[in-house]
């Protein structure tokens, strides 16, 4: 990818993660940071609010990215190790299985004291599946067949990874920053899987016409022959 498309995907990146955490964080987070400001009146500490939310989702866009690239890596590195990308399928499902397993038993069950939070935590592993599921299901449409087990390994495992520190949290509210704190993850990361293509082909395209201007500078700059 060249700087340019880099620096493009980087940012559009970084908008979705901020404008899905401000527009959430008005409906999930305002009991606890926009409730008092809008009924007093103080619109300055309602918009300081909703900057903070928006800055929160661009530091989650980050870590997404991150671990978006780190995967890139792992990736290779797990068809390398294992062979061929069938056997390295097979070991993701089994990460995912693992994954799934964990979230619930561990994560989920011991922190759902009440029956309205054992709701809330399975509709929040539904909304992880299901998105996983259809972000994998157009990837695959959209490229090969081969890349559904791929995607869905990074949409579950890669993203539960980076949600994983909200789910560690004991402090109070916490369950506020676990539903709001998912919902930038898996937008920043269903983008970057689903149009990580379109930056590639586009960068080939561009040195593609580069080397083309490269090419009619040289042909322009050679000496005309003179005739004899």
């Amino acid at each position: 990818m060249t700087i340019r498309n880099w620096v493009k995907f980087f940012i559009n990146a970084m908008l979705i993660g901020g404008a899905i955490t401000g527009i959430l964080g008005l409906f999930i987070r305002w009991n606890d940071v926009f409730a008092e400001p809008f009924a007093n009146g103080n619109w300055g500490e309602f918009i300081a609010g909703f900057v903070w939310m928006v800055v929160v989702g661009m530091t989650m866009s980050l870590i997404a990215q991150m671990g978006f690239f780190a995967y890139l890596t792992i990736h290779q590195f797990g068809i390398n190790m294992f062979r061929t990308l069938t056997l390295w399928n097979w070991v993701q499902l089994l990460i995912i299985v693992v994954v799934i397993f964990d979230l619930i038993v561990f994560r989920f069950m011991p922190n759902a004291d009440t029956a309205a939070q054992g709701w809330l935590y399975a509709g929040l592993l539904t909304i992880l599946i299901v998105t996983a599921v259809v972000t994998a299901y157009f990837k695959a449409k959209w490229t090969t067949k081969s890349t559904f087990i791929s995607a869905l390994f990074f949409m579950i495992a890669v993203t539960t990874l980076e949600w994983l520190p909200a789910l560690m949290v004991q402090a109070g509210n916490v369950d506020s920053w676990v539903t709001l704190l998912l919902f930038p993850f898996l937008a920043v990361n269903a983008y970057q899987l689903l149009v990580l293509p379109k930056y590639n082909a586009k960068s080939d395209e561009d040195r593609q016409k580069l080397e083309e201007r490269r090419a009619a500078r040289k042909e322009n700059a050679k000496p005309a022959v003179k005739k004899s």
